[in-house]
């Protein structure tokens, strides 16, 4: 009843795929790119050794935090827009969201980051990894609690090691939740279990 209220109120929904940096969001927009779900991305980032399929990104998604101008999201009611879990906080809450969120295990997250920062010769910020860790913990307690807590937003949790081993049932489950007739055996294909790089030997959910 609450989602009808808020559908009737905000009209279609934007959906949105977060989650923490290198947590899979952009094997997420491929498959939605894949299953026929329209994407919103400017093709600014190009794809190189760390996301060899392309990062799916729209650059003015990152000035989120730093403009009141915001009303171009409306314009893309029922298409997928991929977002940091960090910038979740300053969308404008005239809108309706369905939120496809990636969870992953922070010691993969933070193997895989530091990963991209030796690459790029960057040595990161100074804080340890226990310090990041600990970090991302409190940060995803905080957007789970107003995911959760707001009733224009909708969420659907994956789990990257689920969506690896299982992609035509996580696809399903996908497709669900947008309400599209996805094609989810093309939604499968995109998820290559080669490109499971950083695995942690007892991984679970972040």
């Amino acid at each position: 009843m609450k989602t009808l209220y808020y559908r009737l109120r905000f009209g279609p929904p934007v959906v949105l795929v977060s989650g923490l940096p290198r947590s899979g969001t952009s094997m997420l927009m491929q498959m939605l790119e894949k299953g026929g779900m329209p994407i919103v991305s400017d093709q600014i980032r190009t794809p190189d050794e760390d996301n060899p399929k392309g990062y799916h990104e729209l650059e003015r998604v990152k000035e989120l935090d730093k403009t009141t101008e915001k009303s171009w999201l409306k314009n893309h009611r029922g298409e997928a827009i991929k977002i940091i879990s960090f910038l979740l906080q300053d969308l404008p809450l005239d809108l309706n969201y369905r939120v496809i969120f990636m969870r992953r295990n922070l010691n993969e997250v933070l193997r895989s980051q530091n990963k991209m920062l030796e690459r790029n010769g960057n040595s990161g910020t100074d804080a340890t990894d226990d310090k990041m860790r600990s970090n991302y913990d409190m940060h995803l307690r905080k957007v789970y609690y107003r995911l959760n807590r707001l009733g224009n937003f909708e969420t659907l949790y994956l789990d990257y090691p689920e969506v690896v081993a299982d992609p035509v049932r996580q696809a399903h489950r996908i497709a669900d939740f947008v309400s599209r007739d996805l094609d989810v055996q093309a939604m499968a294909s995109a998820v290559q279990s080669g490109l499971y790089r950083n695995r942690h030997s007892k991984a679970a959910s972040a």
